[in-house]
């Protein structure tokens, strides 16, 4: 009978080692878990901010290419009337010459 009782405890300490491992095993699958989850929200929330950071830059992208090209169209008529401007001051200049010429 005390054999038996032996042999009794014997198979359940086996078993309490047995629950025991898979318990352990479970609670570190389950804080791996935990962890890598935790990592990967980081990392989702990382991109997301650096996704915005590319939008606000193109958005200043945009805009400065905008005043650019409104500069640029600027510089132009500037420069369409500074050329006006001076063939003008040619055809004074040479009327002017023209008349001198003719007086002397």
């Amino acid at each position: 009978m005390n054999q038996e009782l032996v042999t009794l405890a014997a198979g359940e300490d086996e078993w309490g080692i047995l629950v025991g491992a898979v318990g352990a095993a479970g609670l570190f699958t389950l804080l791996i878990v935990i962890v890598w989850q935790a990592a990967a929200t980081w990392r989702a929330r990382m991109l997301a901010a650096r996704e915005e950071q590319y939008k606000e830059l193109a958005k200043k992208y945009a805009q400065l290419l905008e005043d650019t090209v409104e500069l640029q169209r600027r510089t132009v008529e500037e420069q369409r009337q500074t050329l006006d401007e001076l063939t003008q001051t040619r055809l004074a200049v040479g009327s002017m010459e023209k008349m001198m010429r003719e007086i002397e």
